[in-house]
């Protein structure tokens, strides 16, 4: 049934490593932040765009992300109705690209943010000194409040 939940497994409070059960306040603190991305770089300038993050990301990670992960496509499939690869209207010589950028949580993520953007901007973040390989203005962003997490 649609938003019915399972019977949670007797377990001792304090031991459930996952977030399966209700999270306490103090879970709700500690859940992280997350920034996607989508991007369409051209097939041929995937060892650019990798380049192009070695540079950048570790800003990121300066500014206190976790965490940053680029994903190169290798199984992105047609959609019927919309797909990734429409998303950011990918040509044919083009591979879609997801990231995302980890965080503690979301202040961590908006004051690295704020530190990044304010002058002088660090060279390895500017389009001058770094430049994206691919069409920027067909990149979709968006920052991500997870609601559950599973795993180790």
């Amino acid at each position: 049934m649609p938003g019915r939940r399972l019977a949670e497994p007797d377990i001792p409070a304090g031991t459930r490593g996952d977030r399966l059960s209700p999270p306490s306040t103090e879970q709700e603190q500690a859940m992280s932040y997350i920034d996607g991305f989508v991007i369409a770089v051209p097939t041929a300038n995937k060892q650019k765009f990798i380049d192009h993050a070695t540079t950048g990301d570790p800003v990121f990670l300066e500014c206190g992300a976790t965490r940053v992960l680029e994903c190169w496509g290798d199984d992105v499939p047609a959609g019927k109705q919309t797909d990734f690869r429409r998303a950011v209207q990918a040509r044919e010589d083009e591979t879609v690209v997801f990231a995302w950028i980890e965080w503690p949580d979301e202040a961590t993520r908006d004051a690295g943010m704020k530190k990044m953007m304010d002058p002088p901007m660090d060279p390895r973040m500017d389009p001058a000194k770094n430049p994206m390989p691919f069409d920027g203005a067909r990149m979709i962003f968006g920052g991500f409040e997870p609601v559950l997490e599973l795993g180790a």
